[in-house]
């Protein structure tokens, strides 16, 4: 995902943003996936434009020659779904894709509509899997 002049890491209020949540299944799950991702990381949540949190960030050279910064991880709680950023893709995480529970597949994204239907063990797997993939870390 290319970040846009808009999306950077900013001071905006994490628990404001996610209080404004008007869906009350997307406001519930987004504190639930706020602190799975707090824990797979170790890193505070920040705003990254108006509407995703993210929790780290790693520099992004493209092949353009263009280059910024980006969310190592995130999420946002849209209105069709909650979606999770896995920045390293899902190449090599069928079998976790497997166990999570109802979901759907963009290219760095994860779609999920109701955590009570996913294994949150497996979404921090995946998420702590992610994460080191990103930074350079071992999960």
């Amino acid at each position: 995902m290319a970040s846009s002049a808009v999306t950077v890491e900013n001071d905006g209020s994490v628990t404001e943003f996610l209080d404004g949540v008007t869906h009350p299944v997307r406001r519930r799950d987004a504190f639930t996936v706020l602190a799975l991702m707090e824990r797979a990381t170790g890193e505070p949540a920040r705003m990254w434009g108006t509407s995703i949190v993210g929790f780290g960030s790693y520099h992004v050279v493209y092949a353009s020659g263009r280059e910024g910064d980006w969310l190592a991880l995130g999420f946002s709680p849209r209105k069709a779904a909650t979606t999770v950023y896995l920045m390293d893709g899902f190449e090599d995480r069928g079998d976790m894709l497997a166990r999570l529970g109802p979901h759907t597949l963009g290219s760095s994204c994860l779609y999920l509509k109701d955590l009570t239907t996913i294994d949150l063990d497996v979404l921090e797997e995946l998420a702590r899997a992610s994460y080191a993939a990103v930074v350079g870390r071992e999960g």
